[in-house]
């Protein structure tokens, strides 16, 4: 999308949204079986946007008995490859001719800016669902090497039922990262949307049947950790859950799997990720940039985020300079609004949380260079971009996940004590490294114990390329690239004997 309407339509638009209100399953609309909900907030504006289903186990066990249902009819899991690649190449068809909706249903939802909805949705999650798509037709079985009179066969199936827990920070993104390679795969989908952000994936469930996906391959159950979220993981019938989310909440899902039918638990959590800045880095736009966008994008709410800025002392002047300007020009405030650069927290009780830590890292010594509070002037879930030098990598600013706009800054006399500050923390889910010696850059990549490390440029690849943590950041799963489909399939070994 090359250009951008006004606030105001924008709002437009909010104002004649219908909003999802209840749970998707076996193809059609469904109250909560208890009959609770709970009130879904705009977190910009502090103001209600409606009520939302509250599923719990009864409804996972409606959800999970029409996915069971469908997966062993064979509608979708049997399916021939070209027609289940045909109904995912319409779902992002389906999702770019309404991205515009989604992209201002899913900001009214979370507080994060138009501009980065309209990305993510207009153009990365039809990528997601087209990428799949056209790898269930390339994906090839084995045959062993044997005798004449053996054929061995080694073959993938889809798994089953897989449940799929989602993070409230990039909430249809997360959905298509999930759900595009397990439907791929031939699997039925339990999805569960964060219960601050339950609209997107409710209106993609719409779209999924609109392009042809049978009644009861996808359910989303809205609701929340402790009833939805652990039910699905307890579930005896589900065959295998994904997880975006915190590291505390992924160890419940390990211990949910272990009191139940040891389901696998494919994991993507959090991180403190660092990014390094050598002495011979050129201190210019595309690293001031970088640094920006690694601390500040979707205001600091991404588990990759660059919040540890590890600096060779030779550019730290330099480099505080150009990033504490850029940080102080950043524009918070409405997220409808396209000159919005930061919106809102997902919501109070998390805005109260990293402001706490703010205040730890004052308390700690760190030295505030910029923002520090609260947004004067808005009455949303705001925090400015806020930055601290003289940070001590034993700080708990510098060692426990903020999940917010904070940028700490360690000063550092070489590579390898770089390297040794960066590699001591619980998590291992992405580094970048600055330097303009190629050996030294793969030196480091190489040392990093993380799932991704960017050199010269802040990401975290694309579809093509997987994407998941060490230590505490996750399993040995990953999300994206041909590695995401492996959690949802199977290993068969099919050995005839010849006469």
């Amino acid at each position: 999308m090359s250009a951008y309407k006004s606030a105001d339509q924008y709002r437009d638009i909010a104002g004649r949204l219908a909003l999802p209100s209840q749970a998707f399953i076996d193809g059609e609309w469904s109250a909560a079986a208890a009959g609770k909900v709970f009130e879904n907030l705009d977190p910009a504006r502090g103001t209600p946007l409606g009520l939302i289903a509250s599923c719990d186990g009864s409804d996972v066990d409606r959800a999970v008995a029409a996915a069971r249902r469908v997966f062993e009819a064979g509608d979708w899991s049997r399916a021939a490859p070209e027609e289940r690649k045909a109904v995912l190449l319409r779902l992002a068809d389906l999702v770019s001719a309404h991205a515009e909706e989604l992209a201002v249903l899913e900001s009214l939802d979370s507080g994060k800016t138009i501009k980065d909805c309209l990305n993510e949705i207009g153009h990365e999650v039809p990528t997601f669902f087209r990428w799949y798509a056209e790898l269930i037709d390339k994906s090839f079985g084995k045959v062993a090497p044997t005798a004449q009179n053996i054929v061995g066969m080694i073959v993938r199936e889809p798994i089953g039922v897989v449940g799929l827990v989602l993070p409230w920070n990039f909430p249809l993104l997360m959905a298509a990262w999930k759900l595009a390679p397990a439907l791929a795969a031939g699997c039925s989908a339990v999805l569960k949307p964060a219960e601050q952000t339950p609209l997107s994936a409710l209106k993609l469930a719409e779209l999924a049947m609109q392009a042809g996906l049978p009644a009861g391959v996808l359910n989303v159950v809205p609701g929340f950790g402790e009833t939805a979220g652990q039910a699905i993981g307890r579930h005896m019938d589900i065959d295998a859950v994904s997880f975006t989310g915190s590291t505390e909440v992924g160890a419940y899902f390990l211990k949910y799997a272990s009191e139940s039918n040891l389901k696998p638990v494919g994991l993507e959590m959090g991180g403190k990720s660092p990014m390094i800045v050598l002495d011979d880095a050129a201190i210019d736009d595309t690293l001031v940039s970088s640094a920006i966008s690694a601390a500040f994008w979707n205001g600091g709410q991404n588990c990759s985020a660059n919040m540890r800025q590890i600096v060779h002392t030779k550019v730290k002047d330099a480099f505080l300079d150009a990033v504490v300007d850029k940080a102080k020009a950043l524009v918070v405030g409405d997220p409808l609004d396209p000159a919005t650069d930061l919106g809102s927290m997902v919501s109070e009780e998390h805005r109260a949380r990293v402001l706490s830590y703010i205040e730890i890292g004052k308390a700690e010594g760190a030295s505030l260079l910029a923002g520090g509070g609260a947004s004067a002037g808005l009455d949303g879930a705001y925090v400015d971009p806020t930055v601290f030098d003289n940070v001590d990598p034993a700080m708990r600013i510098a060692r426990e996940e903020i999940f917010g706009p904070v940028l700490g800054v360690i000063g550092v006399n070489s590579a390898e004590e770089a390297l040794a500050i960066a590699r001591d923390s619980d998590y291992g889910l992405h580094a970048t490294v600055f330097t303009q010696d190629l050996d030294k850059a793969f030196h480091l990549a190489k040392r990093l114990p993380c799932g991704t490390v960017a050199v010269n440029g802040f990401s975290e690849g694309n579809v093509t390329t997987p994407f998941g943590g060490y230590k505490r950041s996750g399993s040995l799963s990953r999300d994206n690239g041909t590695e995401a489909m492996d959690q949802y399939l199977q290993t068969k070994t099919i050995w005839i004997t010849l006469k």
